[in-house]
């Protein structure tokens, strides 16, 4: 694939790389706790919402929106859908909190109503979940710009992590909101670029994108029908007002901003403005998808060797976007790609860890230094994430799997304490332990009867899958083995066949299971088998975007039982904190 970067491209890129670093260096004056941590308390609602509008969009909508939309439809915008509505709970309820208590770390109110361990639990769930989602970030960044820039994937990385560690160092949370309006401009024009090139490069333009987008059903968003096991409309809304929800509740990069707004007001016009913007710019990321699709099935030729979605629109960028045009969306997707939540990290890793539990009395200048130290540390180890990606993804995937258990202990807790007056210390714990427990079944109970081999489609028709010898489980010659398969779709997501085959072990293979009918999805070279027996059984019904919200409801529920049984035996209990 030939690219069309040139120098003026490079010229834009690098002066939007020193303009970052150089809004750190000007706020460096900040040399005070309140000014890293709370810029004050002085910072207008606008650029505190342009601000958490660029923490929205990430390489992972940059560039995997448009890659899901190229492939199959708008299903997954629907999670967009939400937002606003999460944005009026966060504006009604959650935004007034905050400002009320007054505290720079979203989980201090937690050990007052839970005890230590609550506020220790969130803030470690936080910083995990955190090392995952930017080590993620850098890493997509990374894959997107090799073609593009012809830079090593680690050469990115580092420069990145680099880029983003220096500039929230030097200047804080200030550093971070005004980089984040810088990012968010460069960000939507970037992606206007990329939407006026499409259509331009689209024989028909407009009409025919939308024409041909109707006719193939790529505006579609998803079935309606009330199935839990597949992302159906209604499993994705019902999860992006989850997600939104803990975003706007229990995020310390969310609930941060809102404590450097300069009055009340200003926080609440944060919110919206975020959620105003979020929805009409996620549309353009899709449509941008759709776009391509079109574009592309006109001119077959120009996709080469091209075979996964997610590179479709960055061989866009790199070959069909004008000089200097080029620079500039490469720079937006750096700013998709560099909003820093290190401050955030290092904020929590102050006052709820160190102050907390080392040095309570520690000075001025000490808390400076640490808050320094931590946020340079974690630009490390985020970065060291990302690289770590390169040669060790499966085990990162584990990783985010975790990540997923512990958040939605996290919101189910922080609902809990402001919903149910009567729910005690252990009412808390044991929801926790019960979400976790519950939402652990279901992030790894589909792994559950799930046999170790070497399975793939082996003929254009799609009627036969072969399975080579099983790693690690000896099978005696003749033994008959009662299996079901399931099939990677285009999103890489494992779809259950309804029906299932007993096949006969032949040597050290198990030979061949022939189908009646060709396999409904595209065949992508890998099919995995399950011993259809009791563990089988016991996996999750349930669609993976659900975890997050069954195990909310677990915990809040679990909660509320515990807490209501324990306020009739003893005849009261605790005050609700809001």
């Amino acid at each position: 694939m030939s690219s069309n970067f040139t120098n003026l491209d490079w010229f834009v890129l690098l002066g939007y790389l020193l303009a970052t670093v150089s809004v750190g260096f000007y706020f460096h004056r900040s040399g005070s706790i309140e000014g890293f941590t709370a810029g004050n308390r002085s910072l207008p609602g606008w650029a505190i919402g342009l601000s958490m509008f660029g923490s929205y969009i990430s390489s992972i909508s940059f560039l995997a929106n448009p890659g899901t939309a190229y492939a199959s439809n708008w299903n997954a915008f629907v999670f967009s859908l939400a937002t606003p509505i999460a944005a009026a709970i966060a504006v009604r309820w959650f935004v007034p909190f905050y400002r009320r208590i007054g505290a720079i770390s979203a989980y201090e109110h937690l050990e007052q109503r839970f005890g230590a361990w609550a506020r220790t639990y969130a803030v470690v769930c936080f910083l995990l979940v955190q090392m995952a989602r930017m080590g993620t970030v850098v890493y997509l960044l990374a894959l997107a710009m090799a073609p593009i820039t012809g830079w090593k994937v680690q050469t990115t990385i580092l420069l990145t992590g680099a880029v983003m560690t220096l500039y929230t160092v030097l200047g804080g949370i200030k550093a971070v909101v005004w980089t984040g309006v810088l990012q968010s401009a460069v960000l939507v024009a970037g992606t206007l670029i990329c939407l006026v090139a499409i259509v331009q490069n689209t024989t028909g333009g407009l009409s025919e994108i939308i024409g041909a987008g109707i006719a193939e059903h790529k505006f579609s968003p998803g079935s309606f029908s009330l199935s839990l096991a597949e992302p159906t409309f209604w499993v994705v809304f019902v999860y992006g007002l989850t997600i939104n929800l803990s975003n706007f509740a229990v995020d310390q990069s969310y609930v941060q901003r809102y404590i450097t707004a300069r009055s009340d007001t200003d926080a609440k016009k944060s919110v919206w403005l975020t959620a105003v913007l979020y929805v009409p710019v996620a549309a353009i990321f899709f449509f941008i998808g759709t776009g391509l699709y079109v574009f592309y099935g006109q001119r077959p030729d120009l996709l080469g060797s091209i075979t996964k979605a997610d590179e479709v629109f960055p061989s866009f960028i790199s070959t069909q976007l004008s000089t200097g045009m080029a620079g500039v969306v490469v720079a937006a997707i750096f700013a998709a790609s560099m909003d820093s939540n290190l401050n955030s990290m290092a904020t929590l890793t102050y006052w709820d860890l160190y102050k907390r539990y080392i040095r309570p009395n520690a000075s001025e200048y000490e808390s400076l230094v640490v808050l320094r130290i931590a946020t340079l540390a974690w630009g490390a180890i985020c970065t060291g994430v990302g690289l770590a990606m390169i040669q060790a993804e499966s085990a990162l995937d584990a990783w985010w799997q975790l990540a997923g258990i512990f958040s939605g202990g996290v919101l189910g807790l922080f609902l809990l304490g402001n919903l149910c007056r009567s729910a005690t210390s252990a009412a808390g714990l044991a929801g926790v332990v019960t979400g976790v427990l519950v939402i652990a079944w279901m992030v790894f109970s589909p792994y559950w009867g799930r046999i170790d081999a070497d399975a793939h489609v082996s003929d254009t028709s799609r009627r036969t899958i072969v399975v080579d010898p099983i790693a690690g489980r000896h099978l005696n010659l003749g033994e008959l083995v009662h299996l079901r398969y399931s099939w990677l779709d285009e999103k890489q997501s494992f779809r259950t066949a309804d029906e299932s085959r007993t096949i006969t072990a032949i040597s050290d293979s198990w030979g061949e299971i022939e189908l009646d009918e060709p396999l409904k999805a595209k065949p992508t070279g890998s099919v995995a088998i399950f011993d259809d027996g009791v563990w089988y059984r016991w996996r999750s019904p349930f669609h993976n975007y659900l975890t997050v919200v069954v195990g909310t409801c677990v915990v809040l529920g679990t909660g509320f039982l515990i807490g209501g049984a324990s306020q009739l035996i003893t005849g009261g209990g605790p005050n609700a904190r809001i």
